[in-house]
């Protein structure tokens, strides 16, 4: 008993007079302080990163190693006396394949892997991408997508759904990607960022990097990755709206060695809202793994599990609606017209897997799959854009008429991606050269399908789509408030004295039944890139040949194909001005099949024919700038597209789509991000739109304003961290502006959907010597009543009220 005594009291002790290592981290060439450096005691568990100074401090003694992604690693002995670790920026140090997390802790990314296939510094890349990381996304508790994105120049909401628009071209729901791979999600139900990294806004048809993309940009959501360090977070958050969330994120090494990584990432919410009925609940689960045995070669698995059940908010319904007197006041922006019963339900299961190896110095090989299931159970009371009629035809503006839907879909996706890359030096320039190949393979699976209830009820019995004013003595009639009107298939919507009575979907007669025939659609590519490193210039020059093949009624006796192909050529050019200063001009083109399957309901081409596919090109300049450690992007763009789809306005034919049309957008962007301080934060931007229609079926509309697109825009959000007080902890402050102006509606420009502006503000609070930390934001502190865009008179979509989110965070 004395020996152990006298043992624990030697090593109580030697703790006591251990001293603890301090020091600062560095940029040899800037000397600005890098956040998030990694510094490792070797040989032991003992690590930490530096804070928002560059300092960090950790106890016991040996060889402290110092990394930071794009710097060469300092091995060095530790020192009694306050430390200063010069780290010399070494850019070929990014991995080729991002299987590692990233280590910083601050708002700038300075790379991406996504626009080019391989670790590009952004400085480099003659294109503009809009980044939100996770960071900022913490800051500002952006539990969901379009709360990140909106934060980027250009990158307009266009509804509730996950549907935005980019640079003044609408975005359709193949617009997203996870990883730089395509994906069927997320269309209706806002996808859930707490296992996102960061999220790409990748500018312009990017056609020859992805297939099929939108013209105006693709969103990609890079998904976290392990770490070699370990780090685990868990957040709980209540709010307004009775909203409730909790994540957690655990990562770390799994063997002594540091070649096995995991990382286990969860996230639940239920959440109610502003809008009467409307509920989202969501569950989000992904473990990933990475082995990277050696230098030359990775390997990475993940898997994400979503399932998502809520309901569709298709908007609020206005009052009394007409041309040039529209009040979007005369009802309240809670208003929805749904049913206590109605639901949607999404579910996705994603599994990606990748490698790389290096076979030499000068040659590396890549390869990424994934599979993802993706099934949609819908059932919902909607309008059908319109309002009753009385029996004279004319609109009751009072009542809107509805229609009942169910829809079921399966789709089952596959994606692969391989290429090789190699490095070789002629004279005074270096080449980097790329070839691959893609295949993207989409199937709606048999068993999916369509109903609707809707028209008129008939004094026979049965059901008439449309109303004839000159056969009133067919249909069965109602009157409501003095007025007489053919008594609907499914129950008017009485906006003067709403109401949410639980309906009885059995008594509907479904007029409206459609099998989903089962589909596949393939699309292969091959492709070549060169990036050339020459003095002060960086060129980038690529080509792809892409085949694509659409099957409609696949694997049934009567299959109807579409075939097209294209070649689709980038030419990017970057001059460094300077260390901090680069010029980048580029040209993209795009290309986007619409054949059969585009749209939910499979609608043939006039004669049988194909569509002709969505073509868009992109003409851009732009300067990047480090001002500081402020990183300035503007770009000066025309983005043109041709061939949209659009209904034929035939009587005869009221569902046949022709391809007649085309767009221009033209505009100005500038994005600033970083440290005005060591303790300071920003990321603002601002964004000019001047998006016209070229042409169109209807003359009227020819040199129109695009529609749910602001001209101007702007965002900004900043958060300042106090100096640490030895009583009172670490305080913080955010402070967000928000700007948009004015819209014009998606189907009826009668009216304009007006401009806003919102005040945003956060605290955060660290205790002292805790891992814990408060954050609450509230969000439009003046109480604003705004709409974020609208498609017609029965569907707006207003923007939240004044909201408080409390969160809890803690470290361990």
């Amino acid at each position: 008993m004395k020996s152990l005594f006298l043992l624990c009291l030697l090593l109580s002790v030697g703790r006591l007079h251990a001293q603890p290592i301090k020091g600062t981290v560095r940029d040899a060439s800037t000397h600005e302080p890098l956040v998030g450096a990694t510094v490792q005691l070797l040989n032991t568990e003992t690590g930490t990163v530096t804070d928002t100074e560059g300092n960090f401090s950790l106890e016991g003694e040996g060889t402290l190693r110092v990394s930071f992604v794009g710097y060469q690693p300092k091995t060095l002995p530790t020192q009694s006396t306050a430390m200063t670790i010069a780290l010399v920026p070494d850019k070929t140090q990014l991995q080729a394949v991002e299987v590692l997390g990233r280590l910083d802790r601050d708002y700038t990314s300075e790379y991406t892997f996504s626009a080019t296939k391989t670790a590009t510094l952004t400085q480099k890349l003659p294109q503009s991408v809009g980044t939100v990381t996770k960071e900022l996304m913490a800051d500002r508790q952006t539990f969901q997508l379009a709360d990140a994105v909106k934060l980027v120049s250009g990158v307009t909401p266009s509804s509730f759904y996950n549907q935005y628009a980019i640079r003044g071209i609408s975005q359709n729901e193949e617009g997203q990607l996870i990883n730089g791979m395509r994906t069927r999600q997320y269309y209706f139900l806002q996808p859930l960022t707490a296992n996102i990294e960061r999220v790409e806004v990748i500018k312009g048809p990017a056609s020859a990097t992805f297939s099929s993309v939108d013209p105006g940009g693709s969103i990609n959501l890079v998904t976290k990755k392990p770490l070699a360090v370990q780090r685990r977070e868990v957040n709980v958050s209540v709010g307004s709206f009775s909203t409730l969330r909790g994540t957690l994120d655990f990562t770390g090494p799994l063997n002594e060695q540091k070649t096995l990584l995991y990382r286990l990432i969860g996230a639940y919410q239920e959440a109610r809202s502003y809008r009467d009925l409307v509920q989202n609940d969501a569950l989000l689960l992904s473990p990933s793994f990475s082995y990277v045995p050696n230098d030359r070669t990775a390997l990475h698995a993940e898997l994400i599990l979503s399932d998502q059940r809520g309901n569709l908010d298709r908007g609020q319904p206005i009052f009394g609606a007409e041309a040039g007197r529209t009040d979007l006041n005369s009802t309240p922006i809670r208003l929805n017209l749904g049913s206590p019963s109605d639901y949607f339900r999404s579910k996705q299961l994603l599994l990606t897997g990748s490698f790389t190896h290096q076979f030499s110095e000068h040659i590396r090989v890549n390869a990424t799959y994934m599979k993802q299931t993706w099934t949609e159970d819908l059932e919902e009371h909607r309008t059908t854009n319109a309002f009753a009629v009385d029996t004279a035809n004319q609109p009751v503006r009072s009542l809107a008429a509805m229609q009942f839907v169910q829809r079921r879909q399966f789709w089952n996706i596959d994606n692969l991606n391989g290429y090789v890359t190699a490095t070789a030096v002629t004279g005074a320039a270096t080449h980097h050269l790329l070839v691959g190949y893609d295949l993207h393979r989409w199937q709606k699976l048999k068993g999916g399908g369509q109903n609707a209830a809707r028209g008129y009820l008939l004094t026979d019995g049965t059901v008439a789509a449309t109303f004839d004013p000159t056969r009133v003595d067919a249909y069965q009639l109602v009157t409501r408030n003095g007025v007489t009107t053919p008594r609907p298939n499914v129950e008017y919507f009485n906006l003067t004295q709403p109401s949410y009575p639980l309906r009885r979907p059995e008594e509907y007669t479904f007029n409206v039944v459609t099998a989903l025939p089962p589909a596949l659609t393939t699309t292969q590519a091959v492709y070549v890139q060169e990036q050339l490193d020459w003095q002060h210039f960086t060129l980038l020059l690529s080509l792809r040949h892409e085949w694509f093949e659409d099957i409609t009624n696949y694997q049934t006796a009567q299959p109807l194909v579409v075939r097209q192909r294209a070649w689709l050529p980038r030419v990017g050019l970057t001059y460094e001005v300077s260390s901090h200063l680069h010029a980048y001009a580029t040209y993209l083109q795009g290309y986007q099949p619409q054949a059969n399957t585009v749209t939910l309901l499979p609608v043939a081409a006039p004669a049988g024919s194909a569509f002709a596919p969505l073509e868009s090109d992109l003409k851009e300049v732009g300067v990047k700038v480090d001002i500081g450690r402020i990183r300035l992007t503007s770009a000066l763009y025309e983005i043109n597209q041709r061939n949209l789809l659009m209904n034929a306005n035939d009587p005869d034919q009221p569902d046949l789509l022709v391809t007649r049309g085309a767009e221009r957008s033209r505009g100005f962007e500038v994005d600033a991000t970083g440290y005005l301080r060591p303790r300071w934060q920003l990321m603002s931007s601002y964004s000019y739109i001047d998006a016209r229609i070229r042409q169109d079926s209807d003359p009227a509309l020819i040199g129109a304003r695009k529609q749910n697109t602001p001209v101007h825009s702007g965002n900004l959000w900043t958060r300042y961290d106090l100096p640490a007080m030895a009583e009172l902890g670490e305080l913080g402050f955010g402070l967000g502006v928000q700007y948009s102006g004015s819209k014009v509606p998606w189907f009826t420009r009668d009216f304009v959907v007006p401009a806003y502006t919102l005040l945003d503000a956060a605290l955060y609070y660290r205790p002292v010597r805790s891992q814990v930390q408060l954050a609450l934001l509230a969000n439009n502190l003046t109480n604003q009543t705004y709409w974020i865009g609208a498609q017609n008179y029965l569907r707006l979509f207003p923007g939240a009220p004044r909201s408080l989110l409390l969160s809890l965070q803690y470290q361990f």
